[in-house]
């Protein structure tokens, strides 16, 4: 499970950012700094996880995977409108808030909790949030929304999922 979510969420959006790239649709570096360069691949990113969500996991009823990316799609749309409004929030935050918040509902579903893995979430979690302070990315209000986004948007979710 956490194999293909990597491969989903992080592989191929990195294949799609170096694709615009190369088309120049994309002018900034892999950080995307600049709020009016976040609105294409937060659109395509969307779209990508529309069709995952809706078509690609459909004919698999109740799969833990569609609702995590229903979560990612709401988070994106939302990451989207903050960009349209020329606010900037954390997508790194909001992806491990996310995907923390997405195991801890799996361990409730499946009443096995793995408490070591919701701790190294937790802690990479903070770990991220640090990393952003330092390199001066973003401020930690940016941080704070895009954590609540990422967390928000999954616990949703929990009242049709668990």
């Amino acid at each position: 499970l956490l194999a293909q979510i990597f491969l989903l969420t992080v592989l191929i959006p990195i294949a799609v950012f170096y694709l615009l790239r190369m088309l120049k649709l994309l002018r900034t570096d892999i950080m995307v700094n600049d709020v009016k360069q976040r609105k294409l691949p937060l659109a395509i990113q969307a779209m990508y996880f529309y069709f995952i969500s809706f078509y690609t996991l459909k004919p698999i009823p109740d799969s833990d995977l569609k609702f995590f990316f229903i979560g990612a799609l709401a988070s994106t749309i939302l990451a989207l409108f903050a960009a349209i409004l020329r606010q900037k929030i954390s997508l790194h935050m909001i992806g491990v808030g996310g995907m923390a918040s997405f195991i801890i509902g799996l361990s409730v579903k499946t009443s096995s909790p793995n408490l070591l893995l919701i701790c190294a979430l937790i802690l990479l979690t903070g770990i991220v949030a640090s990393s952003r302070l330092a390199m001066k990315a973003h401020t930690p209000s940016e941080l704070f929304w895009g954590t609540v986004v990422g967390v928000y948007c999954q616990v949703q979710l929990f009242v049709y999922w668990l």
